[in-house]
């Protein structure tokens, strides 16, 4: 159903569906689209093809890499505040300073942190065919991910079984009679996963 069918949708809303490699940005984005009627973006789509191949040669991105890039999302960003739309877009956001650039300017970010154990991340990595990110980079952005914090708006989701249930549980805090903007994190009982 639509946004303009559900009741208790407070605001204009950009979910950020942020976590490593692997996690499953993709799967919940699309149902989290599909679910709200919100348009969408695949974050990595504006990725330059240098980074691309950076990655695929197992090159970890740095800061100055990531920053066109996020730059260009903050804009995709920006174009649906200005038409009052709305979105779903993933990225991985590992570090704060990533998640400030987006919200720079943007009241409507609400960041959804997808987690799951390291085992299962690599063992998704290792499943999946046709995508730039190797599996040997998981170590690198688990290295470099920084949790949401208290004072960033959105929620940590467990993402480590079925993605329909993330998605309920992102629903659920959207369309409750709480702000969808809390200043706590919800982790749901779930420990993200930590660098070793």
């Amino acid at each position: 159903m639509g946004e303009s069918g559900r009741m208790g949708v407070r605001r204009q809303t950009i979910a950020v569906v942020m976590g490593v490699s692997g996690v499953g940005k993709t799967t919940v984005a699309a149902e989290l689209a599909r679910r709200t009627g919100w348009v969408s973006l695949e974050g990595d789509d504006l990725h330059p093809e240098a980074s691309r191949r950076k990655m695929a040669a197992g090159q970890p991105l740095s800061d100055d890499d990531r920053r066109p890039w996020l730059r260009r999302i903050a804009g995709w960003i920006g174009d649906q505040e200005a038409a009052g739309r709305s979105g779903v877009v993933t990225c991985s956001a590992l570090k704060r300073s990533y998640r400030d650039l987006l919200r720079e300017g943007h009241p409507s970010v609400w960041f959804v942190h997808l987690v799951a154990e390291r085992d299962v991340l690599a063992e998704r990595l290792r499943r999946r065919r046709g995508h730039y990110m190797p599996a040997s980079l998981l170590a690198s952005q688990l290295a470099a991910l920084e949790p949401l914090q208290p004072d960033e708006p959105g929620i940590a989701v467990p993402a480590h079984r079925d993605p329909a249930a993330a998605v309920g549980q992102v629903l659920g805090m959207l369309w409750s009679g709480s702000n969808p903007s809390p200043t706590q994190p919800q982790h749901g009982g779930f420990t993200p996963v930590r660098p070793e």
